[in-house]
């Protein structure tokens, strides 16, 4: 499984680019009694139904053409990410800066695993987040999760 998503990730990502487009993840997993092939995409400005049809259009017959799961049926599906999707890359950070989030640790640091605050910085291995009392940094390899706080 990991083999079909590496070499669609590699060959499709200057596709999906060249459009416009940012290849967030690709992902290979059972789904509904079945092996679904999924491109998560994203642009400025957010992504909407009529995005997800052209990449996908543009993607199948290309797939068609690959073949990357050897003939084993899947169901293709091109999506947007998502308002609450974890910020995985540095695109996603550096998108957020200056935008109130909440991290997630592994393992609890002064008493807890939750801290919510202003993303203020990130580099490879630290995140930084400006609290209402401190700043805080936390090491990137201990962090579970970090989300886009929404208010609504």
């Amino acid at each position: 499984m990991a083999k079909v998503k590496e070499l669609c990730e590699k060959t499709f990502r200057p596709v999906v680019e060249e459009m416009g487009y940012e290849l967030v993840e690709v992902s290979y997993e059972k789904e509904n009694g079945g092996m679904s092939l999924i491109f998560t995409i994203d642009k400025d400005g957010g992504v909407n139904i009529d995005d997800c049809e052209i990449v996908n259009k543009k993607l199948d017959p290309m797939l068609d053409e690959l073949n990357p799961t050897d003939d084993k049926p899947y169901t293709l599906v091109v999506s947007s990410p998502g308002l609450d999707r974890p910020l995985k890359t540095d695109r996603d950070l550096k998108r957020n800066l200056d935008k109130e989030v909440e991290i997630t640790l592994f393992a609890k640091q002064e008493g807890k695993k939750l801290f919510v605050g202003v993303l203020k910085a990130y580099d490879d291995k630290t995140i930084t987040l400006q609290m209402p009392k401190e700043t805080l940094t936390f090491e990137r390899n201990k962090i579970g999760s970090i989300k886009l706080v929404i208010k609504f």
